[in-house]
């Protein structure tokens, strides 16, 4: 009975010391929940430590450009990890960067802001910052109100393409017969401070990008446009930022049988050189028949035979090449391109060229296009 008494004991003041120690776990926890999560008003009652004011903002802007609005900050907190920024309530254009860039000296910091301006009316957003410590410390946030912009409106002509830049250029161009009532025309173009995507021809059948390098301080674009075979040229104009006008472009239209090869070589195609080839290859092989009925010397028929497969082999006419069910058929050859066509079932093309990774085929209206080597099919 002593015996069993001591264990009852023994288990009851166990059971009170772990009872102690959970508690003052739960106690520790609780505190170290509160001091971590301070409410709203108590953060607001906190000291200031941010000072915001605007360091640059445009006087006027225009729909459709890129510009920046910088903000300078003053923290009274030498030592910090970060400052972050999020932005609330804008009106009319979009945030280009997650992230502003930034320049320090020895007491501010100066933060840019890139934005788009989509619309007529524009309203900077509230910038709210926030400062982070290097040990969780919580801080009061900061809002500098945003502002109304003076937005200019543009009265351009028909021609006018939306796009608004520092500076636009054709870099390359090629055009070619797309059917018997339109041409197709690609062009490869650069721009400054330039949102490329907006671009849009009138009075073209059909248009895209084909691919598109997209940056506020430098963009590219490589684009393609169904016209009229009757037109002339492709003409369109710009707005300069600098200049302050707007600017015309003209593309010639000078039609050219070869369909475009890469992305980067949109030129038309020299063809002189394969007929010169062609035409020397010939001369050695008529040398060289020469040599084997003269001198009777027939080592020199490997001197024909050579030149003669060579002439065969790029003279040879086109042959047909099966295409898989629901492939895609691409106005050129890039990996991201667009496809006009796709295959309701085995097609049985003229194929009339090829480059790496592409095959390039007559379709039964006369249309060119371009098919991926992974959807030719076996016959």
């Amino acid at each position: 009975m002593r015996v069993l008494a001591w264990f009852f004991l023994f288990t009851a003041l166990f059971a009170n010391a772990i009872e102690d120690v959970n508690l003052s776990s739960f106690a520790d926890t609780q505190n170290s929940t509160q001091s971590t999560f301070i409410n709203e008003e108590e953060i607001q009652n906190l000291p200031k430590v941010l000072y915001l004011s605007y360091e640059k903002i445009p006087s006027r802007v225009l729909k459709g450009e890129i510009f920046t609005v910088t903000i300078k900050t003053l923290s009274t907190v030498k030592e910090f990890m970060d400052i972050v920024y999020t932005i609330s309530n804008s009106e009319g254009l979009k945030l280009l960067s997650d992230f502003p860039s930034r320049e320090t000296d020895s007491k501010y910091y100066y933060e840019t802001f890139h934005f788009l301006a989509t619309s007529n009316t524009i309203r900077l957003p509230d910038f709210t910052a926030t400062l982070l410590g290097l040990t969780n410390e919580v801080y009061r946030t900061t809002t500098l109100l945003g502002q109304a912009l003076n937005v200019i409106s543009l009265n351009p002509k028909k021609d006018f393409s939306n796009i608004v830049a520092s500076s636009f250029e054709i870099l390359e161009y090629k055009t070619t017969s797309y059917d018997s009532m339109h041409n197709i025309v690609v062009f490869v173009a650069t721009a400054k401070n330039c949102d490329i995507s907006a671009l849009n021809l009138n009075g073209a059948y059909k248009q895209g990008i084909e691919s598109i390098t997209e940056s506020y301080f430098d963009s590219k674009i490589t684009y393609y446009a169904i016209i009229d075979k009757k037109m002339e040229n492709l003409s369109f104009s710009y707005f300069n930022l600098e200049k302050n006008r707007f600017i015309p472009i003209y593309i010639p239209i000078v039609v050219d049988d070869d369909s475009v090869t890469t992305q980067s070589d949109l030129k038309p195609k020299d063809q002189s050189h394969e007929i010169l080839k062609m035409a020397i290859a010939a001369a050695i092989a008529a040398v060289a028949l020469f040599g084997v009925f003269l001198r009777k010397k027939y080592i020199y028929l490997v001197f024909v035979v050579l030149p003669l497969a060579y002439i065969i082999y790029v003279g040879v006419p086109s042959k047909e090449v099966c295409i898989k069910e629901g492939s895609g058929i691409h106005l050129l050859p890039l990996a991201n391109g667009t496809a006009f066509e796709i295959t309701p079932s085995k097609y049985y093309l003229q194929k009339e060229d090829e480059v790496k990774g592409w095959v390039k085929v007559q379709l039964k209206n006369e249309k060119i296009g371009w098919v991926k080597n992974e959807d030719i099919c076996s016959r």
